[in-house]
């Protein structure tokens, strides 16, 4: 058995910031992290050197370790409250900006890129507006902090050390198996290493285990009565194009958030994580779910851009699990790909058929993600979404001319696990006392900078308590 004053399960972003912050509000208390994946520097994936998915055990690199995904993702930080989320919604617009504002100069000690994208051509990004309203569409233009695939592991990996200097208890290759709860109250962690179980008393327990942790975090407020929601969940795929299509909006904006409500359904669908020049890649779940996602690096580049489209879905009663059904989809989807990522031209969806080999080889956009299997993404895809998507490409399609193009590449699956939102109020105290959730895992942010921000209020929270 071991005591803590703090024990936060996961090191993503949330997690970290919450410890680096009662650092730097000069908290004296012992601060433990159990992280079930590797620290930065022993983060590696193979695929670099065999150009195929090699499905790791027992996790993906990519998506488990220090940082979480946001080591390996395309390190982008935006710059808005109105990106990221609905913490604002809890924590108030002002706070939310003026921390976003306080974190980005952290980042910035710890050697982000001081170029801001997004905000030197205002009369452009009017014309682009211009042509979005005319679409249906509203344009979201959030200044974009890009640091870089290859930049943001580097960034963290400066954090992680700052955190052991300090004197941050940092516990890799362990998995929290459970809470320790009497009378409604968290008393620490049940964890494990593989080979031996160990318990972890703490005064405070924060849970920021990631969208990969969602599902598992769903389980144990289903378990133990902890106050908490069904919410939305995000399904669709992720578009690749060439990069003279997408040429103004990468010059002007970076990246561009379009957000509409298509016929016939007015689901919300909206573009997400933009990727100029960037490249498509693979990521595995616990249960071999492969989806997939995008990186952008700084130095290295591609022909292409690519970005997600991502139809929202929200459940009324009696259904009440989302996650599980956005992982049948993607499921589905891996079963007609042999595990791996379908994907398809958007004209072979148009014309009723799935698209083959010869055709990806012959065609202008060329799959950055050389291990995708041809198919049908059609005979996975719900109605619904799929709907939605073909018609918000058509819409995209005005605002940017020749996104809508035969040769247009659609993979998939591409999900977004947020569904479960823990209910806590302001100063993120969940129904269980002692017991905090932040991060995409609590329901209440979506991406690296709104993460970073909920464990900076959080780490003041603890900081103040002495």
């Amino acid at each position: 058995m071991m005591k803590t004053d703090i024990v936060i399960i996961g090191a993503g972003p949330a997690g970290i910031f919450t410890a680096l912050e009662m650092i730097r509000k000069g908290s004296k208390k012992h601060i433990t992290i159990v992280e079930k994946g590797s620290p930065i520097e022993r983060r590696h994936c193979p695929k670099n050197e065999t150009s195929r998915c090699m499905n790791c055990k027992p996790y993906c690199h990519i998506t488990t370790g220090f940082s979480g995904a946001g080591a390996f993702s395309d390190g982008k930080l935006s710059l808005s409250y109105e990106v990221g989320g609905d913490l604002p919604s809890l924590i108030g617009e002002d706070l939310a900006q003026e921390t976003i504002d306080y974190t980005d100069q952290i980042y910035l000690e710890f050697g982000a890129d001081t170029h801001i994208e997004g905000v030197s051509n205002p009369e452009a990004v009017k014309a682009i507006r211009k042509r979005a309203i005319r679409a249906g569409l509203k344009l979201v233009d959030c200044p974009i902090r890009h640091m870089g695939t290859e930049k943001a592991q580097g960034i963290y990996l400066a954090i992680e050390r700052e955190l052991e200097k300090c004197g941050v208890e940092l516990l890799f290759g362990w998995e929290c198996l459970n809470l320790i709860l009497k009378d409604n109250r968290c008393f620490g962690v049940l964890i494990s290493d593989g080979k031996e179980e160990r318990e972890i008393l703490a005064d405070h327990t924060v849970v920021a285990t990631g969208r990969r942790g969602a599902d598992w975090l769903d389980r144990l407020c289903t378990e133990h009565g902890i106050a908490h929601q069904p919410g939305t969940v995000d399904i669709g795929v992720r578009v690749e194009v060439r990069n003279e299509v997408m040429e103004t909006v990468n010059d002007v904006l970076y990246e561009s958030k379009l957000i509409g409500y298509p016929s016939p359904f007015k689901n919300k669908v909206r573009t997400f994580c933009q990727n100029p020049g960037g490249f498509v890649s693979q990521e595995n779940y616990d249960n071999d779910l492969a989806v997939v996602n995008g990186h952008s690096y700084k130095a290295r580049k591609s022909n292409n851009t690519n970005l997600a489209i991502l139809c929202s879905h929200n459940f009324s009663t009696p259904f009440n699990q989302p996650i599980a059904y956005a992982q049948k989809v993607g499921e589905l989807t891996n079963m007609l790909a042999n595990g791996q990522i379908l994907v398809q031209r958007y004209g072979d969806i148009l014309d009723g058929k799935r698209t083959w080999p010869k055709e990806l080889s012959q065609s202008n956009v060329r799959p950055t993600l050389p291990d995708a299997v041809a198919g049908d993404i059609t005979a996975a895809m719900p109605y619904r979404s799929m709907l939605n998507i073909i018609n918000f490409i058509q819409a995209v399609d005005q605002v940017v001319p020749g996104f809508a193009s035969h040769e247009t590449l659609l993979y998939s699956p591409e999900l977004k696990f947020y569904s479960n939102r823990v209910r806590m109020d302001e100063h993120f105290r969940s129904s269980v006392a002692n017991l905090h959730c932040l991060g995409d895992s609590s329901g209440w942010t979506r991406g690296l900078m709104m993460a970073s921000v909920m464990g900076v209020l959080m780490g003041r929270e603890l900081a103040a308590e002495g």
